[in-house]
């Protein structure tokens, strides 16, 4: 379990089985004697990595230069503000 505010965030947990809902992935895991606790796959390891770069230099120098291009764009047109 890897959703950090999950009460079982940091266990490992045994799959039952895995089956869709709504068109995502879920796993029916085993949680205690004869219970089970059915999570969504992005809560898990087996889900899709989180970005780690999305507040990286890079990513915020490209977003900056993207920003100055669409106000340059935009700069020279009437807004019809003054």
């Amino acid at each position: 379990m890897t959703h950090p505010f999950h009460a079982l965030a940091g266990q490992r947990l045994d799959i039952l089985f895995v089956k869709r809902r709504g068109g995502a992935l879920v796993f029916v895991c085993a949680y205690g004697v004869g219970r089970s606790v059915t999570l969504p796959q992005e809560w898990t390891d087996r889900g899709v990595e989180a970005g780690g770069d999305r507040l990286a230099v890079e990513g915020l120098s490209a977003l900056r230069a993207l920003v100055n291009a669409l106000v340059s764009r935009g700069a020279g047109t009437d807004g019809g503000g003054s």
